[in-house]
């Protein structure tokens, strides 16, 4: 099962879901049995089109080593199993236990690494990694590593504000737009939050950009109330948000999980969980999530089986 259930709801409600990380959580997820296999898909699909996948724009190097930085020290500490960091000084050694990867570095200095410091900090961490100017009005859009987006791409997004970024998202400006930036605005270095986004698809592929839809939409066809608990997957999006501490640059990750639906709902409470939500999802959001041609048969699946 997948680690997170974001229907406690009795109704679907437009509303950012946003709460501290606990003790023990961790900022980076190291689903393991998953890990090398999205790592190889990283780099084949970084190595394919690299400039759609990772962008930033002209002078961010400060932001991206602070990004480096900051993950690379809370990898180790929260996850020392997986990840090491020795600091000598100036002179880094990490060692990636998962991947067999070790690096010696002097962050600031691109003479260490082969790639941009967000590019290369990326292809260590299954999330996507994005990056918002926090010193600039409306947070900007300003770099990002980005491999397995829901219906978007960085062409379509760098440089523009968080609330330019979320245009497409059905209300989203008037009912979540002032207190999304507040909490931005509020954000403090070493007070990450965190948030669990939610979609239903029809295929498991991670990178859902829209230049490839029609590689899968035809797997919208023949879902019916006998089959919609295992053609339909549940695609969760598990969110992070940091402050950091050097340039205050502000960090968004993604970490995406994708599963059937049957396997998520074992029990008749989370099966009522989810078809309360469903029901209730307005016209608008529906079709922005391609809910479409899903609810009816997933309904009658989810009745059929509670």
């Amino acid at each position: 099962m997948l680690p997170y259930f974001p229907f406690e709801q009795d109704t679907f409600a437009m509303a950012l879901g946003v709460r501290a990380l606990r003790p023990g959580e961790t900022l980076i997820e190291v689903d393991a049995p998953h890990y090398l296999d999205e790592l190889a898909l990283k780099d084949t699909l970084l190595r394919d089109d690299p400039r759609a996948r990772f962008q930033a724009l002209p002078d961010t190097e400060p932001l991206q080593w602070d990004v480096l930085r900051f993950l690379l020290r809370r990898m180790a500490a929260e996850s020392p199993a997986c990840f090491s960091l020795e600091e000598d000084g100036a002179r880094w050694r990490f060692d990636n236990r998962m991947s067999g990867t070790r690096a010696e570095l002097t962050p600031g200095d691109e003479r260490g690494l082969p790639l941009a410091p967000l590019d290369w900090v990326g292809r260590q961490v299954q999330e996507d990694l994005l990056v918002l100017d926090g010193t600039r009005e409306g947070f900007p859009l300003v770099a990002g590593q980005l491999c397995f987006p829901s219906g978007w791409c960085l062409d379509d997004k760098l440089g523009q504000s968080l609330l330019a970024v979320h245009t497409p998202v059905p209300r989203f400006a008037e009912q979540v737009g002032a207190s999304t930036l507040k909490l931005l605005d509020g954000l403090k270095p070493g007070r990450p939050v965190t948030r669990c986004n939610w979609a239903i698809t029809v295929t498991p592929r991670l990178c859902m950009e829209p230049r490839y839809r029609a590689e899968w939409s035809h797997l919208f066809e023949g879902i019916t109330p006998d089959n919609a608990g295992e053609r339909c997957l549940l695609r969760l999006e598990r969110q992070t948000l940091s402050r950091l501490p050097e340039t205050g640059a502000i960090l968004f990750t993604i970490h995406t999980y994708v599963a059937p639906v049957a396997g998520e709902v074992p029990t008749p409470e989370r099966r009522h969980a989810l078809a309360r939500v469903l029901r209730t999802v307005p016209e608008d959001m529906s079709a922005y999530k391609r809910l479409g041609p899903l609810r009816d048969p997933l309904l009658r699946w989810l009745g059929a089986t509670g």
